[in-house]
């Protein structure tokens, strides 16, 4: 085992991947002679030479088509975002071209592609840099959401997404670059689709995914002192959703809360409520609780900040009101 930072994690899978298929190229604004601007594609210019780790002119739209086309062609491109806030210049080439040439070509051409960098909010970087879009991108057919929490499952999902055939959305986050994690010395893949059970637990289940597990960390530890055990699992992958590990748990737990860092209306927390309550109503004891932002665009003052974004006071307090302890 080595320890490694989340930023020479996605460094890693993109190198290991790139030595062995010549096929595969970075692009993106900064990723070359910068080394990313979160110093995710550090050494790799030197490595892999300027046709290989480009960097492309503020152009999201551009860059996104010259990546889609190439890899309708016989590439496999990896186009980082420096935010995905930034993805919704390019959006159109994700949408309308990426997720939907295979089916539009008859299965003529595949578009084997990733889109990765940022999501969500990174501090007080305002209403503008602070969106959150898996579940925009989710509710497309044709795209594949990955987003990640952690430095070990970073490395193997995003090299299945690399090694994938379709268009994959990969979200990191800029306050995540520099935790650390051991992983293993030699490659391993996690496949996607899978969700990982962080925490075994009893009383309730939680499921999260992204940076904002980290409150359900803590509230889950704040609660063991009160008897309270809870079962956290991460879904890793937006879509395709892993709905067998969250329905096993909760008929398990009979009590379920979704934590996520987004808006209420059309989240993910909605489409796994949805499920839940179609599948395993019977065994649920309680309404099923969501924790998401407030439904407003992100404040730049960090007194509103704290309000807008959830937090382990946030977990604990839905967790005993589904236990009927509040």
């Amino acid at each position: 085992m080595k320890t490694v930072q989340f930023r020479e994690a996605v460094c890693e899978a993109m190198s290991e991947e790139m030595r062995k298929d010549e096929s595969i190229y970075l692009i993106g604004e900064e990723v070359a002679e910068y080394n990313g601007a979160y110093k995710a594609s550090k050494g790799m210019l030197d490595e892999f030479g300027p046709k290989r780790v480009i960097d492309a002119p503020i152009a999201e739209l551009g860059f996104g088509g010259i990546a889609v086309g190439s890899a309708m062609n016989g590439n496999r491109p990896i186009v980082e975002y420096m935010t995905f806030n930034f993805s919704l210049v390019g959006i159109d080439q994700i949408i309308n071209n990426a997720a939907k040439i295979r089916q539009m070509s008859g299965g003529q051409f595949n578009c084997p592609i990733v889109f990765r960098g940022p999501t969500a909010s990174a501090g007080q970087l305002a209403a503008t840099h602070s969106q959150a879009f898996e579940s925009w991108y989710a509710n497309c057919p044709g795209l594949k959401v990955i987003v990640p929490s952690n430095p070990y499952d970073a490395k193997g999902l995003l090299k299945a997404a690399i090694r994938d055939d379709d268009p994959v959305i990969f979200m990191e986050s800029e306050q995540m670059y520099g935790d650390k994690m051991e992983i293993p010395e030699g490659e391993y893949i996690i496949p996607i689709g899978v969700a990982d059970i962080k925490r075994e637990g009893s009383d309730v289940t939680v499921v999260s995914f992204g940076k904002i597990i980290k409150e359900a960390y803590k509230a889950a530890d704040e609660l063991a002192k009160e008897g309270i055990s809870i079962e956290i699992i991460d879904l890793r992958t937006v879509r395709p959703m892993d709905h067998k590990t969250i329905l096993e748990s909760v008929k398990k737990t009979n009590r379920l809360v979704v934590l996520e860092e987004a808006w209420p209306f059309g989240s993910v927390a909605s489409e796994i409520t949805f499920r839940v309550q179609d599948e395993a109503f019977d065994y649920l004891d309680a309404p099923i609780k969501r924790i998401t932002t407030a439904d407003t665009p992100a404040p730049y003052s960090p007194v509103l900040l704290e309000k807008w974004l959830p937090n382990y006071n946030d977990v604990i307090t839905a967790v005993k009101e589904v236990m009927y302890l509040k």
